[in-house]
């Protein structure tokens, strides 16, 4: 199988299972003898083409379509392999009908027994006979797999189930857009509630929110790491003279008497020396301070 086709019917086989609930294993209704007639493997070819595991079923009416035919060359084998197939009952006792059903009529009771136009049971059909597929793309639901050239191919949704499927979809979205506004409309006005309470008791707590300025894009700054650092300007020539002129002006008399001193500034400590015993002379700063 070629991977564009493998692809589609990957994809169909879903579109079944989200829409009309088809799971795995899937239920073929089939008849034996047209595969046969190919010389394919039935149950490896219906995998293959649905991409799932399959329960292959066979009614009644087709077992006694075999049976009635077992004298032609080959069939024997397949009434053999058919025995190894679940049976599934379609209610057509030989008592009530001696000859079997025809494919079609058969099928159509056991896929749509109350002819609702709906596959309840989630079947799919491969038949080779158009009839039983024209009746089958009716009812809601049926994909459908027949054989071309030895080359299994399943046909495209129907009209009528394809309709039914968009039309459900547009049910969805406009519930989804229902129930949307319906719980946005009961949020606004779970708000403008809480905002009339908060005025009635005076709540100016209640601050609004300014929303986050957007940084605007543009060029960024320089690297603080890559850029030189400024340099130190040098010093002005008249600023560079006050300086050393104030460094190296010495204090007066007036700031170092203790009454001129300023209350901020430090008393200069004088220093007074021993006077001598031994008639030696006497320091002028001490005799200074004893005429004093």
């Amino acid at each position: 199988m070629r991977g564009k086709r493998s692809k589609q019917y990957r994809k169909l086989m879903q579109q079944y299972g989200l829409n009309f609930g088809f799971r795995e294993p899937y239920q073929v209704l089939h008849i034996l003898r047209d595969a046969d007639r190919f010389k394919m493997d039935l149950v490896g070819g219906l995998e293959r083409t649905l991409h799932g595991q399959v329960k292959p079923l066979i009614t009644q009416c087709s077992m006694r379509h075999l049976y009635a035919a077992a004298t032609e060359p080959g069939v024997s084998y397949l009434i053999d392999k058919a025995k190894t197939y679940e049976r599934r009952r379609c209610g057509h006792h030989p008592d009530d009908h001696p000859t079997p059903l025809s494919t079609k009529d058969c099928l159509a009771s056991v896929v749509d027994p109350k002819d609702s136009k709906s596959n309840k049971h989630r079947y799919v059909v491969a038949s080779q006979e158009q009839e039983v597929r024209k009746h089958m793309r009716g009812i809601l639901g049926v994909p459908l797999v027949y054989i071309n050239r030895s080359v299994m191919i399943m046909e495209p949704m129907a009209g009528a189930t394809s309709d039914n499927r968009e039309r459900e979809e547009r049910v969805k979205f406009r519930a989804g857009l229902k129930r949307g506004s319906g719980s946005l409309k009961r949020k606004r006005e779970t708000e403008d509630e809480g905002e009339v309470k908060d005025e009635k008791e005076g709540g100016n707590e209640t601050e609004a929110i300014q929303p986050k300025k957007k940084s605007m894009k543009g060029p960024k700054g320089p690297n603080p790491l890559a850029v030189k650092k400024p340099k130190k300007k040098a010093p002005v020539e008249g600023d560079a003279a006050r300086r050393t002129s104030n460094k190296t002006e010495a204090p007066t008399q007036e700031s170092t008497e203790p009454g001129n001193a300023e209350p901020g500034a430090k008393r200069k400590r004088i220093r007074k020396h021993k006077s001598t015993t031994n008639g030696g002379d006497v320091d002028p700063v001490v005799a200074v301070a004893m005429e004093e």
